[in-house]
């Protein structure tokens, strides 16, 4: 594991949306249950969002807001997918979200191949989702690509090879993304599980501990300064 955290650092920065626009116009956007700012907001819809997220873009003169590694929010207890009676919450992220709104193109972070794809379209879910997989120096890992728009799942085939910064997707709007303010989620994944177009993106307490070590931070690959 420590060799691949190695690899990935040693690799050359990735651009994975929008990439005329320079890490210097990125602002870091803390969503978690322990900022009091976002406590005291009224937010509950996909519009909400937008417009807080717009706000925080605005107040630093930024263009597009990124974090949520490892970071616990609320924002998943509207959707089923995340919070079932008799089954253990799910709200800690394990990917890092890229927030911009409007349909930016996304681009493949590094040269691999399409492992899988679909349409995740439960409340709250990825929506239209794009997995790429990747071998360096003899060790494979995958990237997933979450809250596409419909129309970035066309014309895609298992084992299609894509380029590092080949653009294979735009960024979705609510509410084929899932109904979240327009965002990608991207995530490095190491083993996928047996999984297809698909794979968590959000865990409980209680398997926090798994999912740190198969989806180290994807900061390694975009290496975004804060």
């Amino acid at each position: 594991m420590n060799a691949i955290l190695d690899m990935l650092r040693q690799t050359q920065a990735a651009k994975v949306i929008a990439n005329h626009i320079d890490y210097t116009d990125y602002v870091a956007l803390d969503l978690s249950v322990t900022n009091e700012k976002l406590a005291l907001q009224q937010l509950n819809a996909s519009k909400d969002y937008e417009h807080y997220i717009q706000q925080h873009l605005d107040q630093h003169q930024a263009k597009i807001a990124f974090g949520g590694y490892n970071e616990i929010r609320n924002l998943y207890e509207r959707s089923t997918v995340f919070k079932k009676e008799n089954t253990d919450e799910r709200n800690i992220h394990i990917g890092l979200d890229l927030w911009m709104n409007e349909a930016a193109p996304i681009y493949a972070a590094l040269d691999g191949t399409i492992h899988s794809f679909q349409n995740n379209d439960a409340l709250g879910d990825y929506g239209p989702t794009i997995i790429l997989q990747h071998e360096i120096e003899g060790y494979l890992f995958h990237t997933l690509y979450g809250h596409l728009s419909l129309d970035s799942l066309n014309n895609k085939k298992a084992g299609q090879a894509v380029a590092k910064g080949e653009r294979i997707a735009t960024l979705g709007l609510p509410p084929i993304n899932g109904d979240y303010a327009p965002h990608l989620h991207f995530q490095i994944i190491i083993d996928m599980e047996n999984k297809q177009g698909d794979y968590p993106g959000v865990c409980s307490s209680k398997t926090l501990a798994h999912y740190l070590r198969n989806c180290p931070d994807p900061n390694l690959l975009l290496k975004i300064k804060s």
